[in-house]
């Protein structure tokens, strides 16, 4: 399964952008390039991913799809010492293909969004 990598494009407090925050998930992808939602469900095992935020705390993480609503999110556990009744949720919004150059909004579990560009899929 490929590593992708995400970066801020443009979100709240970075208008240019910022490569030193992103995401990095483990995935299966479609031969188009879109998450594939039956190899998730056929994985046993969670995609892997992470939410790394310079001076904040690295999120340790899975890639959850609800097929309820037919969305894709990344669940961020609670990092050392921290409670939580439940596990954050960053919503994925418009992950269309994720190949190098393209573009997904994900809205961070404080409400706010922001735009993250594909940089990586190897």
């Amino acid at each position: 399964m490929p590593l992708v990598t995400l970066v801020v494009a443009a979100g709240p407090g970075y208008p240019e952008g910022s490569p030193d925050h992103r995401y990095e998930m483990t995935v299966s992808l479609t031969p188009g390039g879109h998450l594939d939602t039956q190899a998730w469900a056929d994985d046993p095992k969670p995609w892997p991913a992470r939410r790394i935020w310079p001076g904040g705390v690295t999120r340790e993480g899975d890639v959850h799809f609800d097929a309820d609503t037919e969305s894709w999110s990344i669940r961020l556990f609670p990092g050392p010492g921290e409670a939580a009744d439940a596990p954050l949720h960053a919503q994925l919004r418009n992950a269309g293909q994720l190949r190098p150059g393209a573009y997904v909004t994900i809205a961070e579990p404080d409400g706010l969004e922001y735009s993250y560009r594909v940089v990586g899929v190897v």
